[in-house]
Order: C-alpha cells, then structure tokens, then sequence
C-alpha cells in the first residue's frame, strides 16, 4: 500500500466521523495505536495517518458496525492467532481457497486434512499470489517453507510478506514491523503483501 499520509482533519472530513468515533475506534483497537502518528507542522504536533489503509479500515468499520458489535469487529480485525480448526473440503466450500490452489497446496505440504489457522492463512496466501499471477509454483513453494519456518512470527501485527526477482532468482522475506525497505539495484519487488490483511479477510469470509 501506499506510505501516503493524511492529517486528521482531513480524515474526520473525507470518512464524516467524528474526533468522538476515531477514538472510540482506536480505543476499542479497530484502528491501530500505530497508525496515529504524530508529526511536527508549522502550526505543532498534528495527527496523521497511512491514507489507503486508514481509509479502508474505516470502511470495513462503516460497513459492518450495523450487523456486528465493536467488540466483534475488534476480534474480528485482531491478528492473534485463534484455536480455529477447518477441514479441507470446508475452506474451499466457503470459498477461502479455490480446489486447484487447495491441491497445490497439499502437494507442498502434504499435511493432514484439517487444517489449524496457521495453515489457513499459508494456503489463503498462496491463493492470492498464485491466482493474481504474482508468482509461480516454484515461488510458491518457496512462499510456503518460508510461512512455516517462521509460524510465530506472522502472529505479529505487522508482518509482511515481500516476493523479490533478480536476475531470474527469486527471494520469498517477512517484513515485521517495517517502515521501508530497499534492495541491491536491479532487484525487483513482486509483491507485498500485509498478513493482517489476509488474517481480516480470512475472518470475513468465516463471518
């Protein structure tokens, strides 16, 4: 997503909440203590905000609050990892992951049958980049031994999966708590992709 800030003034005006709903929300932890940053203006400090993703947040917030209560959205946007369990045939019932990427997946990790949120958000990721065309089956893969290798870690708030090209090898990396990132020239970024978000839409779908 884009680093683009907005001020909060201008995001009490463009989303028309009130200064009241923004810190309800935050307070309730819909939106994140760390997209409130505060800089310094030729008038003081004022409040800014990722634009694309406050924005989006705030949406789904708007969208939802009429069928679920704060406290579900806020479980519901949490990226702890829950004591879920699904069966296979169940995630592609619900249209989490298609039948192909499902017997993708199984191939690769030739796990059991059901499957523990951990292995969800491995094989819903693997959906995503493989049906947008952002990777191969080689990269996935790849993606796939760099998500278990590294369980704990997308339990994170910010964890980000980052695909990279140079000179025809690919790299898979995991992004925790990143505020940028820079490469050897030459190197391509493929993809970024935020694990929150995957964990959301996840928790949507199962809604």
């Amino acid at each position: 997503m884009s680093d683009e800030l907005i001020s909060k003034k201008e995001l009490l005006e463009l989303a028309s909440i009130s200064y009241g709903q923004l810190y309800r929300w935050k307070r309730k932890d819909l939106i994140p203590e760390e997209w409130f940053i505060r800089k310094s203006t030729f008038t003081g400090q004022e409040t800014f905000f990722p634009k694309e993703k406050v924005l989006e947040r705030i949406h789904k917030i708007q969208t939802m609050k009429d069928n679920l209560s704060l406290d579900e959205l806020a479980d519901m946007f949490s990226p702890n990892i829950s004591d879920l369990k699904l069966e296979k045939d169940e995630l592609v019932t619900r249209n989490i992951v298609s039948k192909q990427v499902m017997d993708i997946y199984m191939e690769i990790d030739k796990g059991n049958l059901q499957f523990t949120f951990s292995r969800i958000i491995e094989v819903y990721v693997l959906e995503k980049l493989l049906q947008s065309g952002d990777i191969n089956l080689e990269e996935g893969k790849m993606l796939i031994q760099v998500l278990k290798e590294n369980t704990q870690l997308i339990k994170q708030k910010k964890c980000e999966v980052v695909i990279t090209r140079k000179l025809g090898v690919s790299s898979c990396l995991l992004l925790i708590n990143s505020e940028g990132f820079h490469f050897e020239q030459g190197t391509k970024v493929v993809t970024v992709l935020s694990i929150m978000t995957c964990m959301e839409e996840i928790k949507a779908k199962l809604l």
